[in-house]
């Protein structure tokens, strides 16, 4: 064994080239796979994994305590298939507000619950204490995550006093904003009650809904003003890294499939130019298992190091990706599973010897004595016929010589191209994702050249540090609308107010309220219609897919101590799965008298955008223009960024492929090129006959690639919208076009054109001398 290692060292310092290239490609692939596997098996695993540990509610139902009173509700723990409850719980919501800035904060589900345990949703206070006193507090906030509250502060809410912090607590059931005792919870005026259920079968949607049919049998009608279940939860969970997985797991296959190409490649090649070596070794004694063990360890070498890079690297990557995904539900110790690491350092080592293992059985079989007498050099009649009808032909010689090349090795001319295929797949498919994220960024987030934001001066949102709060309104509400409609160059004009608002029976949600033109300025509507009366909201398919509704599902808005249910009419193109769209009477109900707090303008083809802005602020100056609103993703920033690095990566693998493929050529055809080159063939001359082969190859492996690519695009960009709780649009799968498709059917050619062009010229540059001093 000792001698095998001796001679496969030797055989791997002499090859550096092909054993770079094994260690590239296999760490490419490995880590690929490894961050495919790891978030496709820790997508909901640490929502779980904490959802178990807290006892998580399975169904969380908020009752209307004017209709059904507490002892009713408490019954409903013993209905058949209750494995455990807890409540009933008093439930109000507080508006808080921030009086020093002057704007109002977020709208927090309060909960009266005497201490953090119980029998369902087993809370984990993590800093400070639980509130047990009047006029204290405990938010409900992640684990370490920094919040704008700390210890101490104060929630100021109009029309109940001021509550201090006096701890930060996890729900990983989401089950409220915030915690007061029972007594303080009577104090706030309670306006609903809070049941929390696990049940012995609640694996499904189905099965919730009939769990849900059973505890809520025999109460008043209306008595349920909302629910949640734990399953939107968790899909909500996996979403944020879910999206990733069809576009890594396809690519991580890629690499894989080009690793196993690029290596059978390497190692058949080496076979080929070893022949004379490998009688050698048999005439010295070798075994023809040693010889096969010399050809697989010089693989498995090289194979190991890349796997183990490749490992580490799709750990690192992983981890911040995963991290992100679960930072709102209280989970720290996330990270790729064990036996995904395991499998890559066993596996992709296999599987690069298995690629190997044909062409070191070849060598195996190589008797000795015809190894010795046939040596190096390539068997003659391959490619012959053609080469001799294409010096027939009008190209130059050097182009037909190149053209004929690639079939003198008919194995290794299929395992370049099928790399060259996969290569332009993988550019196909990049490009087309990269374009997808784009399109779906900027149809939920357009921007329009003839379309002017204003703000009232009393919007409820925070301003950015050190910008002061504009001046207030001269001009009522109808009379700033009147005004912006009769400046000249104004076509549609929408009036709106956004609202944080609480939504029965889960988080609470932003509401804009539109009034005038919404239907023309609001966001585009995919199915169902635009509000159109009071009582009925539109919303984007995030928001239903994460709570679990549908278009005719009602929910109730809770607002300024108003209630009001709502029947969902539309679904609208947007990415934000806590906004609802709603019209003014809808505002009337919640919020009677509230003014707008913005304006949306649609101006005229040729309108003067400044002028029109001077002539509304000089009829009322607290109009302002509004700042440009962040439409930024830092999700689509990593998936752009990870197409755009992995296409790099796979298209020079690819190329690697190619440029060792014209290593071996060139080496297998020394004698000939020194031959012509002794009958005039120039450097260049040379070079371009080299290219010209692998040229060739390019061209087929575009028009092969290029269909494979779109087909491949059309299957994940789907799967990641669907991974994302979005819907699947037109314009994320239309996104090819004829100029994109020729420069993608040329990825082929480059790919080729650059793998060969370096070792062509370092063949062009071998003198006469040196191939008749070899020989």
């Amino acid at each position: 064994m000792n001698a095998v290692w001796r001679v496969a060292r030797a055989a791997v310092r002499r090859r550096r080239l092909q054993t770079i290239v094994i260690g590239i490609v296999v760490l490419v692939s490995t880590a690929t796979m490894v961050l495919a596997l790891g978030l496709l098996t820790t997508a909901s695993a640490p929502f779980d994994r904490a959802h178990a540990q807290q006892n998580g509610a399975h169904l969380i139902v908020t009752y209307d305590n004017a209709v059904v009173p507490d002892d009713r509700l408490a019954q409903t723990a013993v209905r058949p298939g209750v494995e455990a409850a807890a409540g009933p719980f008093g439930q109000t919501r507080l508006q808080a507000v921030d009086e020093e800035n002057g704007f109002r904060g977020p709208s927090l589900t309060t909960v009266g619950r005497a201490d953090p345990g119980g029998a369902v949703d087993r809370l984990t206070v993590w800093q400070g204490r639980w509130a047990t006193g009047s006029g204290e507090i405990v938010l409900n906030q992640p684990p370490g995550e920094l919040g704008p509250r700390q210890l101490g502060s104060r929630v100021e809410s109009p029309g109940h006093p001021a509550l201090t912090v006096v701890g930060f607590a996890f729900s990983v059931s989401a089950s409220a904003d915030a915690w007061v005792s029972p007594a303080q919870l009577t104090e706030l005026g309670p306006t609903a009650t809070q049941m929390l259920y696990r049940f012995t079968s609640a694996a499904t949607a189905d099965e919730l809904r009939a769990d849900q049919a059973v505890v809520t049998a025999g109460l008043p009608p209306k008595a349920t003003l909302g629910s949640a279940s734990y399953l939107a939860l968790r899909e909500a969970a996996g979403s944020e890294s879910g999206v990733y997985i069809p576009f890594l797991v396809v690519f991580g296959i890629l690499g894989l499939a080009v690793s196993v190409l690029i290596v059978a490649n390497v190692i058949s090649g080496a076979v080929v130019a070893g022949v004379r070596n490998i009688g050698m070794l048999k005439a010295l004694g070798f075994t023809p298992n040693q010889v096969m063990a010399v050809y697989l360890v010089m693989v498995a070498v090289p194979s190991a190091f890349g796997c183990v890079l490749g490992t580490v690297a799709g750990n690192l990557v992983a981890g911040p990706l995963l991290a992100d995904a679960f930072q709102g539900f209280g989970v720290t110790d996330v990270g790729v599973a064990l036996w995904v690491d395991a499998l890559a350092l066993v596996g992709m080592p296999m599987v690069v010897v298995l690629a190997a293992l044909v062409s070191a059985l070849r060598a195996r079989r190589l008797p000795a004595a015809r190894a010795i007498s046939v040596g190096a050099a390539p068997r003659a009649g391959r490619a012959l016929v053609v080469q001799r009808w294409l010096s027939g032909t009008r190209l130059p010689r050097s182009v037909s010589l190149g053209l004929g090349v690639p079939l003198a090795r008919p194995a290794r001319t299929a395992l370049t191209l099928a790399a060259i295929v996969l290569g332009v797949v993988t550019v196909t498919l990049a490009s087309g994702v990269t374009l997808s994220v784009t399109a779906y960024r900027n149809a939920v987030a357009p921007s329009y050249s003839d379309r002017v934001g204003l703000m009232a001066g009393t919007s409820s949102e925070p301003l950015p540090p050190r910008q002061s709060r504009p001046r207030p309104p001269k001009l009522g509400d109808a009379q700033d609308e009147a005004l912006l409609r009769s400046t000249p160059g104004a076509v549609h004009v929408a009036a709106t107010s956004r609202q944080e608002a609480g939504v029965t029976g889960g988080p609470a949600a932003t509401v804009v309220f539109y009034r005038g033109d919404g239907a023309d300025l609001g966001p585009q509507v995919l199915s169902g219609h635009w509000p159109d009366g009071p009582g009925q909201v539109a919303v984007p398919s995030r928001f239903l897919n994460q709570r679990g509704l549908a278009i005719g599902d009602t929910v109730t808005l809770e607002l300024g101590g108003h209630r009001a249910p709502v029947r969902i009419v539309g679904l609208v193109l947007a990415n934000n799965a806590f906004q609802i769209f709603a019209g003014w009477a809808t505002l009337g109900q919640l919020a009677p008298g509230t003014r707008a707090d913005g304006y949306q303008v649609q101006l005229a083809p040729g309108t003067d955008q400044q002028a029109y802005l001077n002539a509304v602020t000089a009829g009322d100056p607290g109009l302002q223009l509004a700042p440009p609103r962040d439409n930024s993703s830092s999700q689509a920033t990593v998936l752009i960024s990870a197409a755009t690095l992995l296409t790099l990566v796979l298209g020079v693998v690819a190329a690697l492929g190619v440029f060792n493929t014209v290593v071996l050529n060139a080496r297998e055809r020394r004698r000939d090129l020194g031959t012509l080159k002794s009958i005039g063939m120039t450097p260049r001359q040379v070079t371009v006959m080299m290219v010209t082969s692998m040229g060739a190859l390019g061209v087929v492996g575009g028009l092969l690639g290029l269909p494979l690519g779109v087909v491949a695009h059309q299957l994940i960009a789907p799967a990641m919208m669907a991974a994302s709780q979005s819907d699947t649009l037109a314009v994320v799968t239309d996104v090819y076009r004829p100029p994109l498709l020729v420069l993608l059917a040329l990825a082929g050619i480059a790919i080729a054109v650059l793998g060969a062009l370096v070792p062509a010229r370092s063949a062009a540059r071998t003198t006469i001398a040196e191939v008749l001093h070899n020989e």
